[in-house]
């Protein structure tokens, strides 16, 4: 028995090695020879399993610790008897508090309540759905855009995406990348899409780059018809487009499902899976111990004089600053991809416990809802 992993997949090291000989190597670099003898995978994003890298393999199973799939060729492994899993699910709450550090910057960097605003989230699933109740829990108002899902379950919960793009204050991405069908989403924001944006609108891209034409992007923020657009993700990334970093307002590598929870969830997926297949006794498996934050769990609040938004904000920054992603992105944008692989410790809102000096009702029920746990003194 032996399984390929990308070395990147964290809390990995030392689980499977009693029951199968295991090979890690870079993502990007996993070769037809590493694969040749492999019986199973463990992959991220950054591995193409296609008929290039599998064609002369036995590989019977692949499993990815990711929510995304857009790098397995679902299709061609199906006619090959290859099985395959993602993750889903497994970063919906960083994504979420990745948001949530987005719209708090973007609210005062542009002086702007976000209670005062309308965010129209397109793709509502795992992810999506997430980010919809931060946001209510924030006082905006949602719209939600979901095709399949208006398809299956009837429209009454979703707007069409004419309307969202007519209403949104803030427009966020959450759509898998679908290149044909039905619901196709490669370039679904192209040029005329953009267009159809408000004007003075904000575009936030934290599902797959490619949704997004980076070029038509960065032509329309040259004409200041958007406020700002907010990157997470790329088209042809790690190879960015410079003068779109340049106009962008927060540029980050891809990390916005990077808390170490979420890496914790896709490693335990992938693992369990692998043990469903094959008997082995991990079907609970977790990690036994996800790292804390160097400056700990444990967060006091002195809510003297401030408003609810200002506390909120406070400790949505505290768990998480995006600012710092993008300043670090900018600084060394041909080191993308070490940017991603050497990301610091973040945990999400359920992992801390807020303590509040002075808090209000409201206060304490906000971050209750955003999931923080939450004492007052």
């Amino acid at each position: 028995m032996r399984v390929v992993c990308d070395d990147k997949v964290p809390f990995l090291k030392g689980v499977l090695e009693p029951f199968a000989e295991v090979v890690y190597l870079p993502g990007g670099k996993i070769s037809p020879a590493d694969v040749a003898d492999a019986d199973a995978l463990i992959v991220r994003t950054r591995t193409q399993c296609n008929q290039a890298l599998l064609g002369d393999s036995k590989v019977r199973h692949i499993t990815t610790a990711t929510i995304g799939y857009d790098h397995i060729d679902t299709q061609w492994c199906h006619t090959r008897g290859i099985a395959w899993t993602n993750a889903p699910g497994c970063n919906s709450g960083s994504v979420r508090q990745y948001l949530a550090s987005v719209l708090v910057t973007l609210s005062r960097r542009y002086g702007f309540g976000l209670e005062h605003k309308t965010l129209g989230v397109v793709g509502v699933g795992n992810v999506g759905s997430k980010v919809a109740r931060m946001a209510r829990a924030l006082g905006m108002r949602v719209l939600m855009n979901d095709p399949p899902r208006a398809e299956r379950e009837g429209p009454e919960a979703f707007v069409s995406l004419d309307v969202l793009l007519r209403e949104a204050d803030i427009v966020t991405l959450h759509v898998p990348l679908e290149h044909s069908g039905p619901f196709r989403t490669f370039h679904l924001f192209d040029a005329s899409v953009l267009a159809s944006l408000r004007q003075g609108a904000f575009l936030i891209n934290s599902s797959r780059g490619e949704v997004v034409d980076n070029q038509a992007l960065l032509n329309t923020l040259n004409t200041g018809y958007l406020a700002a657009a907010v990157l997470d993700v790329w088209e042809h990334e790690p190879d960015i487009l410079p003068p779109l970093l340049d106009r962008v307002a927060l540029s980050t590598p891809h990390i916005a499902g990077y808390s170490a929870d979420g890496k914790a969830n896709g490693t335990a997926a992938c693992v369990r899976y692998l043990a469903s297949q094959y008997g082995w006794p991990l079907a609970d498996w977790y990690p036994s111990q996800v790292p804390p934050p160097p400056e700990g769990l444990e967060v006091i609040l002195d809510t003297a004089g401030k408003t609810v938004a200002q506390v909120v904000a406070e400790a949505i920054l505290h768990t998480y600053d995006v600012s710092g992603d993008d300043a670090r992105l900018r600084q060394a944008p041909g080191q993308f991809e070490q940017l991603r692989g050497a990301y610091p410790v973040r945990r999400e809102f359920e992992a801390y416990t807020i303590i509040l000096k002075g808090g209000t009702v409201c206060q304490e029920y906000v971050l209750k809802n955003l999931g923080f746990h939450v004492q007052s003194q």
